[in-house]
């Protein structure tokens, strides 16, 4: 019987020659990544070892990545004494893969991974944040665990007790609409299928439309596929990821991509023509929660935000200039733009990006993801509505239970942040 994706990866990393949906792996862990919570991950990890008297020791420290993302710079001297033990927990254990507040290769967990390298094609990736299922973009199969299984897998360099998912097919075809691209696409399939619809399963992207999508747009399908529930989301290999790794994040070994067998089982399959696509919005307060945005086009907006590990890469932030470049933010209306790593906000500024966006009236910050879950930067006042390139619009989101946060496009994020209220961007597209 044909394998997925998915269940190719496990078997490899299990040892097995193959392996079904249903059945029960130990995968071994190609790459394990952690962000400010690798503080909490370090207790249970020293845990570990208490009264056994052996060093408590990392089974393979090239394995590890960490990446200061969520409260950068610290807000508080209880994260800044967090961090400082991480950096020294870092330098015992000699772990080389990680990124400190710095502006030269710092930014957020999920972009320093791609661009870096870290992520290669047939991997098995884990990390302590549920959005760690962004790397399937890039033919892994990645997928978030909690700190007391990151300290086990830091122990042992497995994953215990993992179910091989079974997998949804979802076939993407079409040519995008002027205004219309990725994040729309992965909130009209959340809309579709409910945030429940695929519950301990792996979406499988395919179709021409996938197939011609960059890196950048299949990033944020992948990034949003656990907003339906999904284990994670991952795209076949093709010629783009082998792009991507050589000419974007330097990778110069060895690239083996995985492909479904053609009789590969499937839970169900999903048809979308995005052709017919129009710009979507998930209204407060849930990811599903999804309409075309005409339906709430002129609704104030006080707050606009673009970044997070969705929509911060060059292209987000490219089209936000280019919407914004000559004109100004509406009066009354804040907008924050928050680039994913310091090598997209250096390459915003050599392309003149940052210029645009601050003449306009933006306030460009430093890489982070600080406001998408409330902690840091940009919480919301009682009563205010926020559009976002985020990922998640749950109460208490951006800070303050009593705000309201719309999940959207770049484009559409820009254009309403010209009008101060909710706009359709083919609006004199």
């Amino acid at each position: 019987m044909g394998m997925t994706v998915v269940e190719k990866i496990l078997a490899r990393a299990a040892g097995r020659a193959d392996v079904s949906a249903g059945e029960v792996v130990e995968p071994a862990v190609d790459l394990a990544m952690s962000h400010e919570n690798a503080a909490l991950v370090i207790n249970q990890f020293l845990a570990v070892f208490a009264g056994t008297g052996l060093e408590p020791r990392i089974w393979d420290p090239s394995k590890v990545a960490i990446v200061f993302d969520h409260r950068v710079p610290a807000e508080s001297p209880k994260t800044a004494s967090n961090q400082k033990k991480v950096r020294e927990f870092v330098a015992e254990q000699g772990i080389t893969r990680f990124h400190d507040i710095r502006g030269d290769e710092g930014g957020i967990c999920h972009q320093i991974l791609p661009e870096n390298g870290y992520v290669r094609p047939g991997a098995v990736v884990v990390g302590t944040d549920s959005h760690t299922t962004s790397h399937g973009a890039l033919n892994a199969f990645s997928f978030g665990i909690g700190a007391t299984e990151m300290a086990s897998v830091w122990s042992l360099g497995v994953v215990l007790n993992v179910e091989v998912p079974g997998t949804i097919k979802v076939e993407v075809s079409g040519r995008f609409p002027a205004g219309v691209g990725p994040k729309d696409l992965i909130l009209h399939l959340v809309g579709r299928l409910t945030a429940n619809g695929a519950n301990f399963r792996v979406i499988e992207l395919h179709g021409e439309t996938i197939r011609a999508m960059s890196t950048s747009g299949r990033l944020t399908l992948c990034n949003m596929t656990v907003e339906a529930g999904a284990t994670s989301g991952v795209v076949p290999g093709d010629e783009e990821t082998v792009r991507y790794l050589r000419e974007e994040a330097g990778v110069s070994g060895e690239i083996d991509l995985v492909h479904p067998d053609s009789d590969a089982t499937y839970e169900r399959t999903i048809g979308i023509d995005v052709s017919s696509l129009e710009p979507q919005i998930a209204c407060p307060h849930t990811v599903d929660n999804v309409k075309p945005v005409a339906t709430v086009s002129g609704t104030k907006v006080d707050q606009v935000v673009i970044g997070s590990c969705t929509n911060g890469r060059l292209d987000d932030i490219a089209v936000a200039a280019t919407t914004l470049r000559g004109k100004k933010v509406a009066r009354g209306t804040r907008m924050l733009v928050f680039p994913a790593s310091g090598r997209i906000f250096q390459e915003a500024l050599e392309k003149g990006y940052v210029s645009d966006l601050m003449r306009a009236g933006a306030v460009v910050m430093n890489s982070g993801c600080g406001p998408c879950l409330g902690v840091h930067e940009g919480a919301l006042g009682d009563g205010e509505v926020a559009l976002s390139t985020t990922n998640r619009n749950f109460k208490g989101r951006m800070g303050n239970p009593k705000g309201e946060v719309y999940l959207c496009s770049p484009e559409v994020a820009a254009a309403s942040a010209l009008t101060g209220e909710i706009t359709d961007p083919r609006k004199g597209a």
